[in-house]
């Protein structure tokens, strides 16, 4: 089984410049690293014209999928027939997206057959990092 699971999604643009209607965007998930999730706009939808990542909680994901969540520079709520909005705040500004509802619970659909929700911490590495740690100190 890989160790990273990627997944493209169509997210509509909604307050950000440059306005686009839609922007390919994709949702990426590590089993090292399996808390986070990262979501990546390629570089014509960004203020900057480079490639942007977010990466942030997959349970944040999981829970605004169904209620409104995020107190930080991530924000997720449900919106409509099968939309969830996502909110990315940055000192530049704010962009505002919708993703279709059924391809978020696909994806992480697919990162709990990787990696169960509840045993994260099964798949940290810790013991395997100290070790490092101490070979280096």
């Amino acid at each position: 089984m890989s160790n990273v699971i990627e997944q493209a999604v169509e997210a509509r643009l909604v307050a950000a410049a440059p306005r686009m209607p839609t922007i390919p965007a994709t949702l990426a998930y590590d089993r090292s690293d399996p808390f986070a999730v990262r979501m990546t706009f390629p570089a014509p939808a960004t203020l900057e014209n480079v490639e942007v990542c977010w990466t942030f909680a997959r349970d944040l994901l999981a829970t605004g999928l169904r209620k409104p969540c995020g107190l930080g520079d991530v924000r997720i709520r449900p919106y409509g027939y099968d939309r969830t909005v996502l909110e990315f705040h940055a000192p530049e500004g704010t962009a505002v997206v919708h993703v279709r509802g059924h391809e978020l619970r696909r994806f992480l659909a697919r990162t709990e057959k990787s990696v169960p929700r509840g045993e994260e911490c099964l798949y940290l590495g810790l013991d395997e990092d100290l070790a490092a740690l101490l070979r280096e100190a």
